[in-house]
């Protein structure tokens, strides 16, 4: 084998060798930007997840205990106009109880009642004074008071509470008569969101 062929041999074999480098550098790079915009993806849905959930016009959208409290002694302020001594109790929409207020003197009986109530519009997702029309013999839901542990309530008292469209608690008062009770609930529904807007 002559020496201008070995030459060429050689220099064939560099010029290989460079490509093969070049090919890996160029892989390396373009494993490098994936792997960045990948990581930049992911830092952007980490952040989109730990915001608060939140409407387009900036409310929040659960029940807070300030917004509990506040409804309720709007409330209560009503049922002292009425001479009622009531329990009020506001929960969440998952029917967990966010607040409880026992005026003066109220029945000791009315704490579990009104409640109930709460309990009882938030998981039907409808007034306990509607659900005692659907619940009348011959209706369609005619003994649904023996469900849940006997925790569903019949009669006024108990209200959805909404907030731009969407349940997010409910209402429950207990003290008064039926229709006094079903006025006080339906009442504090009324001014619900706008309790919310002052806070």
């Amino acid at each position: 084998m002559n020496k201008q062929v070995m030459n060429k041999k050689l220099m064939n074999k560099q010029v290989m060798n460079n490509q093969i480098s070049m090919n890996n550098n160029a892989g390396n790079s373009s494993e490098e930007a994936v792997i960045q915009a990948v990581t930049s993806v992911v830092e952007r849905m980490y952040k989109d997840v730990s915001r608060p959930t939140q409407k387009q016009d900036g409310g929040s959208c659960k029940m807070t205990l300030a917004l509990a409290k506040a409804l309720i002694e709007k409330v209560e302020q009503k049922a002292a106009q009425m001479g009622v001594r009531a329990v009020v109790a506001v929960s969440d929409a998952s029917a967990r109880p966010v607040a409880v207020h026992c005026m003066d003197d109220a029945y000791i009986a009315s704490f579990d009642i009104a409640l109930n109530k709460t309990y009882t519009s938030a998981s039907l997702k409808m007034s306990t004074s509607k659900l005692g029309e659907l619940s009348q013999p011959g209706q369609p839901l005619y003994g649904i008071q023996f469900t849940n542990g006997g925790r569903i309530v019949i009669f006024g008292g108990g209200e959805v509470l909404m907030q731009r469209g969407t349940i997010i608690g409910a209402l429950g008062v207990s003290g008064g008569t039926a229709q006094e009770d079903t006025r006080l609930a339906a009442y504090g529904r009324t001014i619900f969101e706008e309790v919310a807007a002052c806070l």
